[in-house]
């Protein structure tokens, strides 16, 4: 078990800038605290639905 970390763990959704914690991207219906779900064609969240299409 336990072959690293996954990507989608809880600190990829974070990031750094300037100094300070950011969350990653996150619903613009929903707002902040409710993050988008990667997938290989989409990003999609699963509280309203909404889902954009990655270029």
């Amino acid at each position: 078990m336990g072959d690293g970390p996954k990507a989608s763990a809880k600190w990829s959704k974070y990031k750094v800038e300037d100094g300070k914690l950011v969350r990653a991207e996150h619903c613009p219906e929903c707002g902040p605290g409710v993050f988008l779900g990667q997938h290989d064609d989409r990003k999609s969240c699963g509280r309203c639905g909404y889902t954009s299409m990655n270029e």
